[in-house]
């Protein structure tokens, strides 16, 4: 069987009329420059077209034969990155520009003396975000195939040194931190050696979007933009419960350039510490007559994509003869229990957040267990719970504050669930998709420059 490039050579007419037909001529013409051209396009990735790497010899990819005279058209082939590798790829970037990110926040911070006293908490954000950096990575290269783990094994090594690099010098900077508490002369060197190290990272990341043609952003491009976080605060109960969201916009690689995705995390640990103040003056109830709920206690924990409040009560229901002066209430029944109600987000028709809600386990006696089980009582502490929950996140992640002006209104939500973010904090993630004209693309990045601007101004 001929392989893609003798077919295409085959189908030429050696001669006509002792001369190559002119439009043949065109068409081997177009077609060696479509073989040619993937290779020389290798050169615009910040040299990752193959530093130390040849196309023969011991770095020739598996099955590739030596003998082989398309062996430049075969190798690009077999390096070839699939689409699910792509996609990958935008995330393992991503990552990457969030560390140097959160790099540049903590060195900007120990330039302006005294040193903050929040230093231990932006060095363990720089930490978490290296983590996630190095597991991305380290995610993508195994995906690679046998004929890419061949050819790209020079690459992937050093890679790989540097994977292991960052990991020792992080902790050399929170063992620094840790100990003196401060900014010191170690911690200091510490931040050098990982932003060198951060740019030996992107580099062999870059290598690697070369020699597998995976397109990247020009030069001066931003992948990802981070949009600066902001904080939403509301008064429940006397207690004020702030919510703070970062957000961060990114365009997929080969995507079209007003295309946008967006990531969201809300962080919800106040909701979780004052979740019984929010039930309680949500679902509490005491009539004279009829039935009264109290919420004693109540917990927000992480469940997988989903959360689970477990809340304990007491219940009354109370008896009121008819007519006036008739005498007091009577108390007809009471009890204590406790009902779990199963979180789950969703993204509802309109594109807005939504929660459905589960009844899980009822711990009660006698009636109030079937009333809580599978009774009305049950239903309307189960979808009360929601509403309440579901109240201070749609105020905690209001795109109208997460997005700038030129944002609004272009958002559409895909995609909405919970995280555990260690310690069984919980946060609630969105994802989703904009989609700019090409002047509201240059007004959103004006605005993005101007909050950034902002807060750097107002910064202590």
């Amino acid at each position: 069987m001929l392989d893609e490039g003798t077919r295409l050579l085959s189908c030429v007419p050696a001669r006509s009329s002792g001369l190559l037909d002119r439009r043949t001529g065109a068409a081997l013409i177009l077609a060696t420059a479509l073989l040619i051209a993937p290779c020389k396009m290798l050169a615009q990735y910040g040299g990752g077209g193959g530093r130390g790497m040849s196309s023969g010899g011991s770095n020739r990819p598996y099955g590739v034969s030596t003998k082989d005279d398309l062996k430049d058209f075969h190798r690009l082939v077999a390096l070839q990155a699939t689409q699910e590798q792509k996609t990958m790829f935008v995330r393992v970037v991503q990552d990457e520009q969030e560390a140097s990110q959160q790099l540049k926040a903590l060195r900007d911070r120990l330039q302006a003396p005294p040193a903050p006293a929040d230093l231990p908490g932006r060095a363990e954000h720089l930490d978490q975000a290296i983590e996630k950096a190095r597991t991305s990575n380290q995610g993508f290269v195994a995906s690679l195939s046998p004929a890419q783990k061949s050819g790209l094994k020079d690459i992937t090594r050093r890679l790989l040194k540097t994977d292991s690099d960052l990991a020792r010098q992080t902790r050399e900077l929170s063992q620094a931190i840790q100990t003196a508490g401060t900014v010191n002369e170690r911690a200091v060197s510490s931040l050098t050696e990982i932003d060198k190290t951060l740019a030996d990272f992107r580099s062999g990341q870059q290598s690697l979007a070369g020699e597998m043609s995976i397109a990247l952003p020009s030069p001066g491009q931003d992948l990802v933009f981070t949009v600066p976080a902001v904080t939403n605060s509301m008064n429940i109960a006397g207690q004020t419960i702030a919510i703070l969201a970062s957000t961060s916009l990114s365009r997929a690689s080969g995507d079209d350039e007003r295309n946008f995705r967006f990531k969201l995390s809300a962080d919800l640990s106040d909701v979780q510490r004052e979740i019984s103040g929010m039930l309680q003056i949500q679902i509490d109830r005491s009539p004279p007559c009829g039935e009264r709920v109290a919420i004693r206690r109540a917990t927000l924990v992480p469940l997988g994509t989903a959360s689970l409040v477990r809340a304990q009560m007491h219940y009354e229901r109370w008896f009121c003869a008819p007519g006036q002066g008739s005498g007091s209430p009577v108390e007809l029944a009471s009890g204590d229990g406790t009902i779990e109600v199963k979180v789950i987000p969703s993204v509802g028709p309109d594109s807005g957040l939504r929660l459905v809600p589960e009844i899980g386990r009822v711990e009660a006696d006698g009636s109030l267990r079937e009333m809580l089980g599978s009774g009305a009582l049950g239903a309307i502490l189960r979808d009360q719970i929601a509403a309440t929950i579901l109240s201070a996140l749609q105020k905690g992640t209001d795109l109208k504050t997460c997005f700038p002006p030129a944002a609004q209104g272009l958002v559409n939500l895909d995609k909405a669930q919970f995280q555990e973010q260690g310690a069984g904090r919980l946060s609630l993630d969105l994802e989703g998709r904009l989609q700019f004209s090409a002047e509201q693309a240059k007004q959103v990045a004006a605005e993005l420059k101007q909050r950034i601007s902002a807060q750097e101004t107002s910064a202590p």
